[in-house]
């Protein structure tokens, strides 16, 4: 059996939003968000929507549930705020409002922080599911966290997954 998943029969292009929730980084600083354009454009996928956003709660879901109605974002990606620390509420902001949950997500990428930061991988919340037919990641704020989630998890399984909850294959 091979470890290798099916390739999807049809290349296409996703459309993302990147945001980025942090209380201190610019635009110019978010070297995170910045990695998450480059890879998914490098990659193939278009990004049509680029915010950086305060460590809030109501901002986060206010933005997810806009970027959820709007039929031109077929995957989000967050980075910023899973951690434990008081201002870290990514996660307390999304969870809720994910209507189904792809556990295997959070699990994969805790697993393979740990083979590079150890036991502090433990404290990452990141979570991935789906809103209103768009999927939606949430990955913690660094660039490691940010390169090997995407490298490793996201762009591998981007296309299929966008297919499935879909219902089709995208043309």
């Amino acid at each position: 059996m091979s470890s290798v998943p099916h390739s999807d029969a049809e290349l296409f292009t996703v459309a993302c939003a990147v945001i980025t929730v942090s209380d201190t980084r610019t635009v110019e600083t978010d070297r995170s968000g910045q990695a998450i354009q480059h890879l998914l454009q490098a990659n193939g996928h278009r990004v049509v929507e680029y915010q950086l956003v305060h460590d809030e709660p109501l901002q986060i879901g206010g933005l997810i549930e806009r970027l959820g109605d709007c039929p031109d974002v077929e995957a989000l990606i967050l980075n910023g705020g899973t951690g434990i620390a008081p201002r870290d509420t990514t996660y307390d902001a999304i969870e809720h409002l994910l209507e189904k949950t792809l556990p295997g997500f959070g699990e994969l990428f805790r697993w393979l922080s740990f083979q590079e930061i150890g036991s502090r991988a433990m404290a990452s919340r990141a979570i991935a599911g789906t809103f209103r037919q768009t999927l939606v990641f949430s990955l913690p704020g660094s660039l490691n966290a940010v390169t090997l989630a995407m490298n490793q998890l996201i762009l591998p399984e981007l296309r299929h997954l966008v297919s499935q909850l879909q219902g089709h294959a995208k043309g």
